[in-house]
């Protein structure tokens, strides 16, 4: 009994470091999930979750979003808490890039904002061509105004327009909604406020609203939007392989050919427009 013990024991000490060699010899568990930290606008249209549902298709990768303002966006880029960003705020994605925090910013597509407000238009908005015109009316009038508050592009978006207007509502006239585009648009819509929004998030919105399009066409309203790699060097945990992939999925024929259509059926327009030319 006793040998039966030992030979068990000396095999044991024999296999162990054979397993324990193997287990290091064998190649890390790949990271099927990759955080894509993203504005509120894209998915509230629908058209994130088309554009997941085609790349998950594939099998390799699962994308995990997470939608909230730009500025939210790039602090989790910033914090490491994100893979890959999809974000229209350009001074700070130029500031985030510059700063090391991410690679390979990329602009791809566009829409546009909109300044929305009640048809009675107590403003007298509607026939300014200059965003920046509207918004000094805006405060002018004594009219409210709901603004996300949040730091998003749009947010920040809406700050140019006020330093462009040299002119800011009372305090009592604005309103920090704190939330993202489609809940700050319902909250301008129940206050029959004046709010800036983007066109694609209107139009999906529309029909339960009876704020209108009242300023529109301007340069100064153009919204671009722009991926940025999370830069793996600095946080070494990114899973930079999924990020790249769905990266590469985005400037692809494939999401052009989505994009270009997306909203044209439903709304009779296109919701975006994609800009990137795809080799």
């Amino acid at each position: 009994m006793i040998k039966k013990i030992l030979a068990g024991l000396c095999l044991a000490a024999f296999v162990s470091p054979l397993f324990q060699a193997g287990a290091q010899d064998a190649p890390p568990v790949k990271n099927k999930t990759l955080i894509l930290a993203t504005t509120t606008s894209v998915q509230d249209t629908g058209l994130l979750d088309i554009l997941i549902d085609a790349f998950q298709k594939g099998g390799e990768y699962t994308v995990k979003p997470v939608a909230v303002g730009s500025g939210q966006a790039m602090q989790m880029g910033k914090m490491g808490e994100a893979d890959l960003l999809w974000v229209h705020s350009p001074d700070d994605e130029k500031q985030f890039v510059a700063e090391g925090y991410g690679t390979d910013r990329t602009t791809f597509m566009h829409n546009d904002f909109v300044v929305l407000g009640p048809a009675s238009d107590p403003a007298k908005i509607k026939k300014e061509k200059k965003a920046a015109d509207a918004f000094a009316k805006i405060a002018a009038s004594g009219a409210l105004f709901v603004s996300r508050g949040d730091k998003s592009g749009t947010h920040k978006k809406e700050l140019q327009l006020w330093e462009l207007a040299k002119a800011k509502p009372a305090a009592e006239k604005y309103l920090e909604a704190g939330q993202g585009m489609a809940a700050t648009v319902k909250i301008a819509n129940e206050k029959e406020a004046y709010v800036l929004a983007d066109r694609s998030s209107y139009l999906s919105l529309k029909k339960n609203l009876s704020l209108k399009i009242l300023s529109e066409g301007d340069e100064a309203l153009l919204n671009r939007y722009s991926l940025i790699l999370v830069n793996p060097e600095k946080f070494p945990k990114a899973n930079a392989a999924g990020a790249r992939a769905f990266f590469d999925f985005l400037l692809s024929k494939k999401t052009k050919k989505i994009v270009e259509n997306f909203g044209v059926e439903k709304y009779g327009k296109k919701l975006f427009f994609y800009d990137y030319k795809v080799k």
